[in-house]
């Protein structure tokens, strides 16, 4: 079950590209990053705000399914959502778009650990529970 999603774009630069023309593979997990970043930023909490506090949320997990040619100067859509389901750390879907939002191009997800500044696993912190709360009560 996923929760709020949020969409931002991007315009697919030559250095994305391989030398076929078509974007290189591990681009899209960036894209997947970008779209989580402003899905933090969205709902008033930085990304970087959360490391400030000491809370780090490295990917324990990384899936995409490729579907169709992103090529240079594209502009995609990248739809993110907070996974609801998920119990220990975070998991976000995602969505890459055509820009009118009517082909899938692709679409995986990321799952995270949480973090502290020790490098010790903890459970989401008072802050991160907020967050979750605030896209529960956003609802898509």
């Amino acid at each position: 079950m996923t929760m709020l999603s949020h969409r931002t774009f991007y315009r697919v630069i030559y250095g994305d590209t391989d030398n076929m023309g078509h974007a290189y593979y591990a681009n899209y997990f960036r894209w997947f990053e970008i779209g989580r970043t402003e899905l933090f930023r969205h709902l008033g909490l930085p990304y970087r705000e959360v490391e400030s506090r000491g809370i780090l949320l490295p990917v324990s997990e990384a899936f995409c399914k490729f579907r169709q040619s992103v090529r240079y100067d594209d502009l995609i859509m990248i739809e993110t959502a907070l996974d609801e389901g998920v119990r220990a750390g975070m998991k976000f879907n995602y969505k890459l778009w055509d820009e009118g939002g009517s082909v899938l191009l692709a679409d995986g997800y990321t799952r995270h650990a949480c973090v502290n500044s020790a490098g010790r696993v903890v459970r989401p912190p008072a802050l991160l529970s907020a967050f979750i709360q605030k896209c529960r009560e956003s609802g898509s």
